[in-house]
């Protein structure tokens, strides 16, 4: 167990009460508790880990690949900008059927990235649900509408980038 962290405890009215580890009743298992705050909606995600659990190196593109494949995105590529650019080494483009679908792929990428250490570093259009655009430094997530898509053809204006195959899970 990590000294030093917190750990969450269920309080008054479901909010929890963060208190140090050291003193939280769970010996076995690390409680990771997520909130991220996106416009108005607030998330809230527990995950179970065991204490003793080794973690593999998966790229980060793979992360959000997999965390928008849960939220049944669909059109899913991933570019490999290393040898066209220097500003991102990867882009992760995917399609969502409606708005409220581009805000939860939107949500689960940063909640599934945030759990392997990456943070954002911005975030564009997420109010407004047709592009969203975040931005993880190495890594670009853009998260279209279906119109959005076809009009921006990110594919045709990066065409010199390699597009990497998405292995199978």
């Amino acid at each position: 167990m990590k000294l030093g962290g917190w750990c969450d405890r269920g309080g008054k009215g479901g909010l929890p009460i963060r208190r140090r580890l050291a003193t939280c009743p769970t010996k076995t298992l690390v409680v990771f508790r997520s909130i991220i705050r996106t416009g108005v909606a607030l998330l809230t995600k527990t995950d179970f880990r065991e204490a003793g659990e080794i973690q593999t190196a998966v790229p980060a593109w793979l992360v959000a690949v997999r965390a928008a494949e849960s939220k049944k995105a669909t059109d899913l590529r991933v570019l490999d900008l290393t040898a066209v650019t220097s500003f991102a080494d990867y882009f992760v483009i995917c399609t969502a059927a409606n708005s409220k679908q581009v805000q939860a792929i939107t949500d689960e990428i940063g909640l599934q990235l945030k759990f392997v250490g990456e943070l954002p570093n911005s975030m564009e259009g997420y109010t407004q649900a047709e592009w969203v655009l975040v931005d993880y430094g190495d890594l670009l997530i853009h998260v279209f509408s279906t119109k959005a898509r076809e009009y921006y053809s990110l594919e045709r204006l990066w065409r010199n980038a390699r597009t990497v195959e998405i292995p199978p899970e």
